[in-house]
């Protein structure tokens, strides 16, 4: 920004703007910066849940083989002595040996069963090679897929050997014998489980290892070789799904440590706690336990399993310990595979970890298959030891005395430690190591509600954490908790489900097995329950509805519609749009539920959501009824007339302000073309029929060949951007495709053959038919038919012609669809362009065999002959023809002059020759265009179709759907308690809209000191350049230095002060009409443009003028029955950011207000003229709107007064259109209106007449009025702009541009002074676009 060179040199004058810069900016709402406009609306990815285990096992069955041979050693082992001779905790030498042998496998049986008491145990003691074979292959026989364990205890024989033996006994015990671990494999199967405690145990593991590949490459050979001895044989099992553990390394022996029992590895994996408590006895660091003796430790009072004991709490503190370790330590995978999948191998694991923790103290190191990473030196083990002393340390005085037992505080220690992990952490972080806790925790009452919140704060940083949560184990115990009646827990739980839910919906069967879905049926119908809670429940009912019978039939039981129902009205939005999802969802495809539906009226009471201020519950209520209608069982009467009645609710949606919710209003009205397809497709025929009848003046026959040089290729005129909305619609954007339509014009105008497509059966002989795209044939319906459809069908002479009672709902709803087929929002349009042509086909592909006889009807029509081609040639002064009166009458079609720009003159008469100057442009597009055609390229297919052969993927299915349900159930999916990022002070976001709120106030304080000053001049010329398009509006933005033209269909951005072109692309308005309105919304901060076309439609576009692609975020019917003409106004429009309002009128009879927060018409003021709004203009602080007509009449509004009484006054003073009337924003503002002759008059509010006028310069084309410096422009058809002060003294007549050999200014199409600055743009239709300003010793 230029400022006066005194302010730069002042740093401190900066400093005090800043701290004193005005906040107004923090105040104003923001339009269309919602998730629906920025985000695409669909689900998110599902993740692939690994978490459920696809296959849980069993260990059903556990070989005890022990090679003992008490009393007689093996000769490889020298034993010291005295050495460890304890054998599940059972000295040999007190009793006979056979009796020890006995007791010791009675014990090992005992110590494996408290881990599974329901498997089947058989013992071998001492066998021989048959007896272990057979033991084996029973158990393999009895378990079938299930998992088996082979326990080898090997202390009284020798050690394995390198070829992959261990040893046992021959019958009468006077040899050892070798049993190959290759045998053992055959003989137990897969999956199993080995344990081996012996010696060198490492040896085994690598056998067996060794055995299994050689096993696998047996295997291949033998695929390939079918005369291979193992071809014939049964398929040897896999030995991949095989777990080992082994006692120590391959060169590694068995501690022989006295106080240690011999079994050392057998006790750490079936005894865990009592090895443990001995062993902490045994380490230096015990003697501060006073009191703690080895006979004490056998005696600690309580059992294992009951928590509330002190062994229970030990055990139960281990368990949770392990897993923890274990789930840090390991992949997640083989996490799951050792520690989820079957009870005993997780037990078995859990102990192995304290097994190597024991015998690496005795350098001894336990070996696993698969491998464990090693964990003896986790941090997790001091808190195992901590939680040992706590407890040893009570036991004297509870042995003794009888005192009572202190509980553990290591679960609330664990928790805390998990609640600093959530508070403090940063984003990305490792998982919290104590997540596996939390679960045990769960176990507990005494910290299940704490457990449980912070369980929700962890689910709720998003899928991530609820993928892990479910990896972890939590879903079995969050089940479990919902068979829970405590009320306190209700909303943690609701909580919880709901987000486990929202990443994982396979959830919904587990819920109605185990009856889950009443509890959420019980807390939705709970008054008392916060509307916040009641929305979750219902989300979660509604995902376990969601196309899942058992489910819908469950909540149908329980009563979930009526429920539902009783909840429509509730002041919270995001419940009653579940609430509607959810009733949309349980009847969807299940008649029972829609007839329960009908007996409570749920359609009538579902009407009421159809005008919610809120537009993703509008879009709710749209779908519920969309799949209410959508049910395929047997049709009654009684539903036929439910499914109209409907029908017709819904179609009054047609100009709703959300695409969104018109997106959802096609696929409902689908589902009701799908019920009632054979009618559908007779009123299909009727409008095909009628349209070939009724020809419009088509475009073959007014196109002018000499306007149709490919232009787009020199290098003057500039290419157009594609733009995101546009790409997979008609805008053919590149030069290629341009040149390609071109020809095809050109040969068509050449009377040349047009190629006859099948798929084309109604198109009428114009040439943008064959417009451009090869997929012409995809459609049935181009997009031009289906407009004159549109058109036709709203002629009521044609109603006496058609067989079909013309308004029958089938007709209407047909029309419905034509009219959002033409709908802004490329999404809606081919949405409905898929229903009307499925049915088109369907009717087309019924109809054919009487068709083929009816030969006319299958060729188009001829194109325009040669002969009738020279008399539509335009000459620079010739008139277009007009069509016959009667064709004109029927289709309200006015072949369109060459407009020369913006602001017509109502005083020129129709169809003024104009100078020749549309030629840039009009290579785009054929000049006169049917309505509601969509853009350059004539074929109506889609881009992504365009890649499919068959054609008909362009054809709607039966299951269309917007993904805007499982959009919406994103929510529940991130992050909820997290502060948005906008109000994060420290966030990015909110230093960058600081910064821009700064710029905003320097802005208006720098210019506001300009104004003051007073501007004497105004010619100062800042910018000049060629635009690519005729200016025909233009619009500063009010704080960057940048500039929108729009000239006929595309804008173009430039910024003045580098004076370099930012963006260009096409606005995406049919081809007969033109851009005639623009704002910047949200100018102040994340700035959008609306352009407003003068056939009514309004869209929105974001990131342009920056490096990315332009983007639609929005478009809608702003004006509904707006016919585009060349005379009239156009669309005007005027923006309130500070209501978040929109005023539109123009060619219409009213002034309609639009709530850009809702998305919704809020008011429709009659103008109580004939003529058109040229000019709006509103002051939000006294809610008022000064309107200019065509008639020259001012009139002013008070949109807080009912209609009839809203006009509160009118002026008639101008005798000619109006081509500004300007309300100023102060408290006593007056109206300032300007006619086409010149003629400026000042009218105060209260008094009936104008209290000053002033005369400025006749044929007025343009004129803007500065809103701060009391300025106003003119610009005049005889090429010059005249500037005048408030007191209607020239300032400033600018007649040449400087620089060009001072080339004079052509004739003034747009003109528009800075909000703020005193610049003005100027837009002339020589293409040129300049900005002036005041002196620069001003600036």
């Amino acid at each position: 920004m230029k400022m006066d060179s005194e302010l730069l040199l002042s740093p401190a004058i900066f400093l005090a703007e800043e701290e004193e810069a005005d906040m107004s900016d923090w105040n104003l709402p923001l339009a269309f910066m919602k998730k629906r406009h920025s985000e695409k609306i669909e689900g998110s990815k599902a993740l692939a849940q690994s978490w459920r285990m696809k296959d849980r096992m069993k260990t059903v069955s556990v070989a005890l083989v022990l090679c003992l041979n008490v009393g007689v050693d093996p000769p490889d082992v020298v034993k010291t002595s005295p050495c460890a001779r304890l054998e599940c905790w059972i000295d040999p030498l007190s009793m006979s040996p056979q009796k020890a042998l006995e007791t010791i496998g009675a014990n090992l049986q005992k110590q494996y069963e408290n881990w599974q008491p329901r498997a089947r145990y058989k013992q071998s003691l001492d066998p021989t090679v048959d007896e272990v074979k057979k033991l084996c292959t029973s158990l393999r026989r009895n378990a079938k897929e299930e998992r088996v364990l082979f326990h080898y205890n090997g202390h009284g024989v020798p050690r394995p050997t390198v070829n992959g033996e261990i040893w046992v006994f021959n019958k009468n015990y006077t040899q050892y014998i070798p049993l190959s671990v290759y045998d053992l494999q055959t003989w137990m199967g897969s999956p199993s489980i080995f344990v081996y405690d012996c010696s060198n145990a490492g040896i085994i593991v690598k056998s067996f290892k060794q055995f299994a590949l050689q096993r696998e490459q047996e295997l291949e050979v033998a695929a390939i070789n079918p005369n291979h001895p193992l071809a014939q044989m049964p398929l040897p099992p896999s030995m991949k799904n095989c777990i080992q553990l082994a006692a120590c390394e391959a060169s590694e022996l068995l501690p022989m440590n006295p106080d240690l029992p011999a079994d050392l590895f057998t006790s750490c994996l079936t005894t865990p706690i009592k090895i443990a408590l001995r062993w902490f006895c045994m380490q230096k660091s015990a003697k501060l336990v006073p009191g703690v003796t080895l006979d004490l430790i056998e005696k600690i009072p309580g059992r294992l399993n009951d928590r509330r004991t002190p062994l229970g709490e030990l055990n139960w503190i281990f368990t949770a310990i392990t897993d923890t370790i274990a789930w840090n330590v390991l992949p997640r995978d083989l996490f799951q595979k050792l520690f989820r999948q079957d009870l005993l191998v997780a037990s078995l694991f859990r102990n192995f970890l304290l097994a190597e923790r024991i015998m690496r103290s005795y350098n001894c190191t336990p070996v696993s298959s698969p491998r464990l990473p090693p964990t003896y030196m986790h941090a997790m083990w001091q808190a195992w030891d901590l939680a040992v002393d706590i407890c040893l340390s009570q036991l004297p005085t509870i042995i003794e005395e009888g005192t009572a037992f202190r509980h553990s505080p290591f679960f609330a220690e664990q928790l805390t430690a998990f609640q600093v992990w959530l508070t403090m952490g940063v984003e990305n972080r490792n998982p919290p190591e104590q997540l596996p806790i939390v679960l045990q925790v769960l176990l507990s009452q005494v910290h299940r509600l704490r457990a449980l919140d912070l369980l929700g704060r962890f689910l709720d940083l998003g899928p991530w954490a609820v993928s892990l949560a479910l990896s972890v184990g939590i879903f079995p115990y969050v089940l479990k908790l919902l068979q829970s009646s405590a009320r306190e827990l209700r909303p943690l739980l609701v909580f919880i489900w709901a987000k486990i839910l929202a990443v994982d919906s396979s959830c919904q069967a587990d819920l109605v097995k185990d009856n889950g879905h009443k509890y959420f049926l019980s807390v939705l119908a709970d008054p008392y329950m916060p509307a916040e809670h009641r929305t979750m429940a219902v989300f979660i009912l509604a995902v376990i509805v969601n196309s899942y019978t058992t489910g819908q039939e469950a909540c149908l039981q329980g009563n979930l519609i009526a429920i539902c129902l009783e909840q429509l009205s509730d002041p919270h939005p995001l419940l009653r749009q579940w609430v509607a999802v959810c009733l949309g969802r349980i009847w969807q495809n299940f008649d029972s539920a829609r007839w329960c539906g009908v007996r409570d009226s749920a359609h009538e009471k579902l009407y009421s959501l159809l005008s919610d201020p809120i537009p993703e519950v509008r879009c709710a209520a749209v779908f519920a009824l969309g799949t209410f209608v959508g049910n395929s069982a047997e049709r009654t009467d009684h539903s036929t007339t439910i499914d109209h009645n409907v029908a017709m609710m819904l179609a009054q949606l047609i100009n709703d302000g959300s695409p969104v919710v018109r997106k959802e209003l096609v696929v409902a009205l689908s589902h009701l073309v799908v019920q009632y397809e054979s009618n559908f497709c007779t009123v299909a025929l009727q409008f095909m029929e009628e349209e070939k009848n009724y020809a419009v003046p088509s475009t073959a026959n007014t196109l002018e060949p000499g306007n149709l040089t490919p232009v787009r290729d020199s290098p003057a005129i500039p290419r157009l951007r594609s733009v995101n909305s546009y790409t997979n619609i008609r805008a053919a954007t590149t030069a290629r495709n341009l040149n390609k339509s071109l020809q095809n014009l050109n040969l068509n105008e050449e009377g040349g053959p047009v190629a006859f497509s099948p798929g084309n059966l109604s198109t009428s002989s114009s040439a943008s038919s064959t417009l451009g795209s090869p997929d012409n044939d995809e459609y049935i319906l181009s997009f031009e038919t289906i407009d004159k459809m549109r058109r036709v069908s709203s002629y009521s002479s044609l109603n006496s012609l058609i067989g079909v009672s013309f308004n029958s709902v089938y007709t209407q709803i047909w029309r419905v669809l034509l009219h959002l087929a033409a709908d802004p929002f490329p999404e809606v349009s081919d949405l409905a362009m898929k229903v009307l042509n499925s049915i088109a086909y369907k009717a087309t592909m019924n109809a054919r065999p009487q068709r083929i006889l009816d030969s006319g009807s299958l060729t188009q029509s001829a194109p325009a002959s040669p002969t009738s081609k020279g008399a539509h040639i335009h000459q620079a002064g010739g008139s277009p023809p007009m069509p016959s009166a009667s064709s004109s009458s029927l289709t309200n079609e006015v072949p369109k002059p060459p407009t020369r720009g913006g602001e017509q003159l109502p005083t020129r008469p129709p169809y003024t020759p104009t100078l020749g100057g549309q030629a840039p442009h009009s290579h785009q597009f054929p000049r006169t265009r049917k309505m509601f055609d969509k853009g350059p390229s004539g074929s109506e297919q889609a881009g992504d179709d365009a890649d499919d052969p068959g054609g008909h993927k362009a054809y709607m299915n039966a299951n269309l759907s917007t993904g805007l349900c499982d959009w919406s159930a994103k929510y529940f999916a991130q992050p909820v308690m997290k502060i948005p990022e906008e109000h994060d002070v420290e966030s990015q976001v909110r230093k960058e809209r600081e910064w821009r709120f700064l710029r905003n106030a320097r802005v208006r304080k720098q210019s506001q000191r300009i104004t003051q000053r007073g501007v004497t001049r105004l010619d100062d010329q800042i910018f000049i350049n060629r635009n690519p398009g005729v200016p025909s509006v233009v619009k500063f933005h009010p704080f960057n230095p940048c500039i929108a033209v729009a000239d006929k269909d595309s804008i173009c951005f430039w910024d003045w002060e580098k004076a370099e072109r930012l963006d260009y692309f096409y606005n995406g308005n049919p081809r007969y009409t033109r851009i005639t309105a623009m704002e910047y919304l949200n100018g102040h901060d994340y700035s959008l443009l609306l352009t407003a076309t003068d056939d009514g439609a309004l869209r929105i576009w974001k990131n342009f003028a920056d490096q990315r692609n332009p983007e639609m975020v929005t478009a809608w019917q702003g004006l509904s029955d707006m016919l585009p003409t060349t005379r009239g106004a156009g669309m005007v429009v005027d923006w309130e950011q500070e209501t978040g309002l929109l005023m539109t009128s123009g060619d219409v009879r009213v002034i309609r207000i639009w709530d850009t927060e809702r998305e919704m018409k809020v008011q429709d003021i009659p103008t109580g003229a004939d003529s058109c709004v040229t000019s709006l203009s509103c002051d939000s602080q006294r809610s008022l709107i000064a309107a200019g007509l065509g008639d020259g009449s001012v009139r002013l509004y008070d949109r807080r007064m009912g209609a009839n009484e809203c006009r509160v006054m009118t002026y008639r003073e101008h005798s000619s259109w109006v081509v500004k009337a300007h309300l100023q924003k102060q408290t006593d503002g007056k109206v300032i209106s300007v006619s086409v002759d010149g003629d400026v008059r000042f009218f105060e509010l209260r008094s009936p007449d104008s209290v000053n006028v002033l005369q400025t310069v006749k044929g007025l084309t343009a004129l803007d009025i500065h809103p701060q410096a009391n300025l106003f422009a003119c610009g005049s058809m005889n090429q010059f702009i005249a500037v005048y002060n408030s007191n209607g003294d020239v300032i400033s007549n600018i007649k040449y541009y400087d620089g060009f050999m001072g080339q004079r200014i052509g004739a003034i199409s747009c003109l528009a002074f800075h909000p703020y600055w005193p610049h003005l743009a100027v837009g002339s239709n020589d293409y040129y676009m300049s900005i002036y300003s005041a002196e620069k010793r001003l600036r």
